[in-house]
């Protein structure tokens, strides 16, 4: 396999859900991503929009590599002109760091 899609292994790597504090850094970091949900369901969230559908989908197909090569993987909507992205941290039952990473490297996919 391509070392460019091979995924990250997680084995290897300690993650830990953060506080309340630091999701807020996290959350000044980044440009419109804003907190949802509670509990087992809390997660950080971002609206993309686009033009069209062909557009919308090329992100979500773009978005899926960085997922893959990540092993992390959004919860997506995907409609006709937006795509709602949410990350969270199953095993660490919260938001971790690797969340803020990969909702970077989202926003990243669209930066000019």
């Amino acid at each position: 396999m391509s070392s460019m899609l091979k995924p990250k292994d997680w084995k290897t790597t300690h993650r830990r859900a953060l506080s309340a504090t630091e999701i807020v850094a996290g959350l000044a970091r980044l440009e419109g991503w804003k907190l949802t949900g509670d509990g087992a369901d809390v997660a950080i969230e971002k609206t993309f929009t686009f033009a069209n559908y062909f557009e919308t989908i090329a992100f979500v197909n773009a978005l899926a590599l960085v997922a893959h090569r990540q092993d992390h993987h959004p919860d997506l909507s995907v409609h006709y002109s937006r795509c709602v992205v949410r990350f969270n941290t199953h095993d660490v039952g919260g938001i971790s760091a690797t969340d803020f990473d990969c909702a970077a490297q989202a926003d990243a996919l669209l930066a000019a």
